[in-house]
């Protein structure tokens, strides 16, 4: 089991190698139709990546600045795949 902080403070066990996204939806099913990202430790995570100790988790929604930010970035990297795709050595 690991421990996980959130940002009121609260700490709760949870499997080693839950992802944020597993610890979202135990919190709530619209908390993990809501989050965009996670801020595991100060760094901006995938909602996938698995979180195999100790950690600080904030969950990163479209209502934070982090939130939008990461997910403008991921966007950006569509966008450009999908050029690319249709219009070769741009």
């Amino acid at each position: 089991m690991i421990n996980i902080t959130f940002p009121d403070g609260a700490v709760r066990q949870y499997e080693k190698g839950s992802s944020a996204l597993d610890i979202a939806r135990q919190i709530s099913e619209g908390l993990a139709r809501k989050v965009l990202a996670a801020d595991v430790n100060g760094t901006t995570w995938d909602l996938a990546r698995s979180i195999n100790e100790d950690a600080a988790v904030k969950f990163l929604t479209w209502d934070d600045v982090s939130g939008k930010s990461t997910f403008w970035h991921s966007s950006a990297h569509l966008m450009a795949e999908a050029i690319e795709s249709m219009f070769p050595g741009v």
